[in-house]
């Protein structure tokens, strides 16, 4: 079995997104040859057996893919934003600048994911 000290070295940055009764994590890691790649991780906290435990899913996005991904997901936010909530504000979800864990968060998805 590998040893999970190796994993946990991997890691490169991280930024968690807590949404309700989820969290979500949006992990860069390293593989052994220094190429990137991300992961996001969604997180949601369940009781059994009055007992808390996580039930997690995970998807890898690799560099070759980022801009894809980033485009596919801005168009299906803006269809639900323009196309079927037209009429709903969507302001009050704003995050306010100085309210975000990090001072690079922007409006438009994939802004600061650039990888040049």
């Amino acid at each position: 079995m590998e040893n999970n000290k190796d994993y946990e070295r991997d890691e490169i940055f991280t930024k968690r997104v807590k949404a309700g009764k989820r969290t979500y994590f949006f992990d860069v890691k390293s593989t052994r040859s220094n190429d990137y790649y991300l992961t996001i991780t969604e997180s949601k906290r369940k009781i059994k057996d009055d007992n808390f435990f996580y039930e997690k899913h995970k998807i890898f996005l690799y560099k070759e893919d980022f801009a894809k991904f980033v485009e596919a997901l801005q168009d299906a936010v803006d269809h639900v934003k323009n196309d079927l909530m037209a009429d709903f504000d969507f302001s009050q979800f704003d995050v306010e600048p100085e309210a975000s864990e990090s001072n690079n968060d922007n409006n438009k998805f994939g802004e600061d994911l650039k990888w040049e």
